[in-house]
């Protein structure tokens, strides 16, 4: 599989500061990310992915009222934010051609969804597709980068352009007109896709600060940066495994195999980088039964089978040892 990308701490404090702005204080934030303020105020400080879906879990823990979360977050997200990879959407030749150099090097952005371009004789649209993700991440991290992915066009043709549709796959939630409020656009359900669509004459106009030079210069930077930001550590591939295509089931023979190398061998790597097996999944589950206590309805019986146990007592024992009480408990306080 890919190597992980990590990002620059920047991008992270964007979550932080709307976070704040709800009254949710940076250490609530920062809960089992291991990063600190200072860090975050650093502009050379990168931050690995396994850190960023921490934090992610936190703010959605922290936020469980609030609709449309992670779609209000995408909005704040804009051209600076990005440094390098922003700026030369910026100076491309027309939105069509932005956006492709944004998918050329979409790992130096924010995104969790795979992106993607298509277009027609009328429509140019971004379609965005949320399978990658951790299942209990996926639709607040489809509507983050949806939201995101509106802003920036905005940004781009400096509010020049209007969205033709907004689509998404599946039912309408709850919280529907909450995004109708924030972007102006009624999204459209049960679509075949999940799209930011555009009419094809205005994605081809050009941008004001088109610059052929430059865009050279900083497709370059986009390389290189992109190259120095891939990271060798199998810790954060090991949870993306867990929380995505494995599951939490997952033996460490099974994540193993999907990762090309022997368990002894995978056993080794994550013991070089501080942590075992047994403990990575022991905190995803712990993580994920907060997360599904305090947002959803769920049995605790279809609980247990989510968390890769095999019964509910086992489930029980488990919930016990972490917090002190029964699962049952936690959810009624």
């Amino acid at each position: 599989m890919d190597r992980p990308v990590q990002h620059p701490a920047a991008i992270t404090q964007v979550m932080v500061n709307f976070a704040a702005g709800y009254g949710v204080d940076a250490d609530t934030c920062l809960l089992g990310t291991r990063m600190t303020m200072a860090e975050l105020r650093n502009g050379d400080t990168l931050i690995d992915r396994e850190q960023e879906m921490r934090l992610i879990e936190n703010l959605i823990l922290a936020l469980p009222d609030v609709p449309a979360l992670g779609f209000e977050l995408g909005l704040q997200y804009n051209i600076a934010t990005f440094g390098i990879w922003g700026f030369a959407l910026r100076i491309s030749r027309t939105l069509r051609e932005a956006c492709l150099m944004a998918m050329r090097y979409i790992p130096l952005s924010t995104a969790y969804c795979t992106l993607s371009v298509a277009s027609d004789d009328d429509e140019f649209s971004v379609i965005a597709d949320p399978d990658p993700i951790p299942r209990h991440l996926r639709q607040f991290l489809l509507e983050r980068d949806t939201g995101t992915a509106i802003n920036l066009l905005k940004e781009l043709s400096l509010a020049g352009v209007r969205l033709k549709r907004l689509e998404y796959q599946g039912r309408a939630p709850e919280h529907a007109d909450r995004i109708q409020a924030l972007c102006g656009i009624t999204p459209q359900y049960g679509s075949a896709r999940n799209a930011v669509v555009l009419r094809r004459e205005d994605a081809e106009i050009p941008l004001p600060m088109y610059d052929a030079h430059l865009v050279r210069l900083l497709e370059d930077q986009c390389r290189s940066q992109l190259e120095r930001r891939q990271v060798g550590g199998v810790t954060g591939q090991v949870r993306q495994l867990l929380l995505g295509p494995l599951g939490l089931v997952a033996t460490l023979e099974d994540v193993a195999q999907q990762l090309a190398m022997a368990p002894r061998s995978l056993r080794r790597r994550l013991d070089a980088e501080g942590t075992r097996f047994r403990d990575l999944v022991e905190a995803e589950r712990r993580q994920l039964a907060q997360q599904l206590l305090e947002g959803t309805e769920m049995k605790l019986d279809e609980m247990a089978l989510q968390l890769g146990y095999g019964d509910t007592p086992s489930f029980t024992r488990a919930f016990r040892r972490w917090f002190g009480q029964s699962p049952g408990e936690y959810r009624k306080r």
